[in-house]
């Protein structure tokens, strides 16, 4: 009867173990998933800002936010340098990210204009 007791207590240490980092993988997962959609909006608003694609900056931004299924949390851009923070949720968990694009500090225009 012991080993069985032992055995029931081992199973239920592993499948609790197995659990708890399945879900912090997937909460990584989800966090890189983040940071690339606001590496992506970040990027579509810079280009925007430079005149390499037309539109309004900070709508490009949430168009391709949307498309990676989270939103623009704040969008601000300066000259040619655009900063996104795009959020969304993990579960019941709030997370976001957020990303810089455009020149170089020190840049003040695009190579070949």
């Amino acid at each position: 009867m012991a080993g069985t007791a032992s055995s029931v207590g081992v199973v239920a240490v592993v499948a609790t173990l197995t659990l708890g980092l399945a879900a912090a993988g997937a909460a990584a997962v989800y966090g890189q998933r983040l940071a690339g959609a606001a590496d992506a909006a970040a990027l579509a608003a810079a280009d925007a800002a430079s005149g390499a694609v037309s539109g309004i900056p900070c709508d490009r931004a949430g168009e391709i936010a949307s498309r990676a299924a989270v939103e623009v949390v704040s969008c601000e851009v300066e000259g040619l340098i655009a900063t996104v923070r795009v959020g969304g949720s993990f579960g019941p968990f709030p997370a976001s990210a957020i990303a810089r694009a455009g020149p170089p500090p020190g840049r003040t225009s695009v190579v070949g204009r």
